[in-house]
């Protein structure tokens, strides 16, 4: 006798368990819009890094070469951007040539407020999508991502 397999629904994952992925395992302090099944995190153990996808390519691959892994890489599709998962170790930047070199970059350093995560709520936009999922509670250095991230910019050495 066979046994009928569930339907697919029973299985279906909803923004509130995804959420409580993020919470449990990766140690992301997500919550859930009840109305847009929209997850987000407040920043504050946990920053973010957000810039051009070409540019991030070379810093994710410059990250590889250092062995440091594994990322947590938001991708945002629409905007051709994506955004690390960093930990707040970032220090303010002091000198003004490199955050005018960060800013015509394009790069942005999410200190504060809100970050908006991957959620499995039907997105026909595909607003977010993960790159390289988060699947733990590590997180590489913000201060390492952001080297990388000048070491990468045009007419830079290569390190």
């Amino acid at each position: 006798m066979t046994q009928a397999s569930p339907p697919a629904t029973a299985f279906a994952e909803t923004p509130r368990t995804r959420a409580e992925f993020y919470r449990r395992l990766c140690a992301l302090p997500a919550v859930v819009d009840p109305v847009t099944g929209r997850i987000t995190m407040e920043a504050g153990l946990v920053k973010a890094i957000l810039m051009p996808t070409e540019l991030a390519q070379r810093v994710r691959t410059s990250l590889d070469v250092r062995g440091v892994s594994p990322l947590s890489i938001i991708g945002h599709p629409r905007s051709n951007m994506w955004t690390f998962l960093v930990r707040s170790d970032i220090r303010p930047i002091g000198d003004p040539a490199v955050v005018a070199q960060l800013w015509r970059a394009r790069v942005v350093v999410i200190r504060e407020g809100d970050i908006a995560l991957p959620s499995p709520s039907s997105d026909p936009d595909l607003i977010r999508t993960w790159v390289s999922p988060a699947t733990g509670v590590f997180r590489p250095s913000g201060a390492v991502v952001i080297q990388c991230v000048l070491a990468c910019l045009p007419g830079q050495a290569r390190r």
